[in-house]
């Protein structure tokens, strides 16, 4: 009896050891994950970024004479061209004080004219010995002083001409009424603030890129650039100024680009999605950004091979260069035509076995941009991927 019951626990013992090693040597399911091909053909070096618009032209029209507001011909978002009239300063003093100012300019001229004929009498006596030198050289001085305040008079007299025409508030360009501050009826000082206006044909972008491009970006280069305001349009410009120092806040480089928006597309403090070309390559390896993760060897990308019959995951370390269009270009690391990992590549590790949903596509024909990326798309599969028969 002990002798059969010894026999039955050791045939338990080996059937137990047995279904661990067979345990064992199956080892963990693989990973499901989907793949895409390296591709290979055109890509272009870009910098993007999102910045502001500013009106160049805003000027605040201000009072330049003082005097009570009789009229006011523009309301706010009216637009309105260089030189129109705006509104009417009552015009009452400044027109008495220039007709004064003339008529002191009428008697000076006068007592000019009569300095001139009493100087040439005086001359001519002092030629003819009846006057002394000393007589002649008082009234030549008299006539000088006498032009001098009539020169005066003369610029007071333009001044006040000029004021006359102050009391009419043109426009200086051509724009939009942003705010109409001034009402009929108000008394303004010199200096008072009428109107706000926005002269919008010629906008400026504020592009903030990131100081690691100060190196890539110089004035001159062509800017691309889209607005929510105009879907659709794309505005082409040149940067026109990179401001030398760096923003303290964001860390950026403020990038300055014009804009002719003579169609009145765009608005002031709207926003823009700009880019920069900064080279483009004819020939160049990319893969889709999640096919690059970062591990303490640096960024690396799993490349699917068949390894005793089974397909594993074999990390290869690579340089990555710029990004455009979701996909990355592989300067250094890869021989191109490979099949990497694509969705699920973060939860790799070396020589992992893995289980691919679908079949691997291309990645890119030659010539082909690489702002389009092809990669293999997971599906919800109905059964779970069985693993491979003995």
């Amino acid at each position: 009896m002990q002798k059969t019951f010894a026999a039955g626990l050791a045939l338990l013992l080996l059937a137990a050891c047995g279904q661990k090693a067979e345990e064992r040597k199956a080892g963990p399911p693989p990973a499901l994950i989907t793949v895409t091909q390296v591709g290979s053909g055109e890509f272009e070096v870009v910098e993007e970024t999102l910045g502001t618009l500013e009106v160049l032209a805003d000027p605040k029209l201000g009072a330049e004479v003082p005097g009570r507001v009789v009229q006011v011909l523009a309301r706010t978002g009216q637009r309105v061209k260089k030189g129109q009239v705006l509104a009417l300063i009552d015009a009452g003093d400044t027109t008495l004080a220039n007709r004064a100012d003339e008529a002191e300019v009428r008697r000076l001229e006068a007592l000019a004219a009569q300095q001139d004929r009493l100087l040439e009498r005086q001359q001519s006596l002092v030629a003819k010995g009846f006057l002394s030198k000393n007589a002649g050289d008082d009234v030549a001085a008299q006539r000088t002083a006498v032009n001098e305040q009539l020169a005066a008079a003369r610029a007071r007299a333009e001044n006040s001409r000029r004021s006359v025409g102050k009391t009419r508030v043109t426009a200086p360009l051509d724009a939009v009424v942003e705010v109409q501050i001034v009402a009929p009826g108000d008394y303004v000082k010199v200096g008072d603030p009428l109107f706000q206006l926005v002269a919008p044909h010629k906008l400026r972008a504020h592009l903030p890129f990131p100081e690691v491009a100060a190196t890539r970006l110089v004035p001159g280069q062509t800017v691309s650039m889209t607005s929510p305001l105009a879907p659709g349009k794309l505005f082409e410009s040149r940067i026109h100024e990179i401001r030398p120092g760096v923003v303290e806040g964001s860390r950026t480089l403020d990038v300055l680009a014009d804009i002719d928006n003579r169609e009145g597309l765009l608005r002031g403090g709207g926003t823009v999605n700009a880019s920069v070309r900064i080279a483009a390559k004819a020939t160049a390896l990319t893969v889709p950004e999640q096919s690059v993760v970062l591990r303490p060897a640096g960024k690396v990308v799993y490349v699917i091979a068949e390894v005793e019959g089974q397909k594993r995951a074999q990390q290869k370390v690579v340089t990555a260069g710029a990004k455009r269009g979701g996909r990355v270009e592989i300067l250094e690391g890869l021989a191109g035509g490979e099949t990497v990992a694509l969705d699920g590549a973060g939860f790799l590790t070396n020589n992992a076995v893995v289980g691919i949903k679908e079949p691997a596509k291309p990645g890119g024909k030659p010539g082909d941009k690489a702002r389009v990326g092809a990669h293999a798309t997971a599906k919800k599969a109905d059964t779970p991927l069985q693993p491979a028969a003995k």
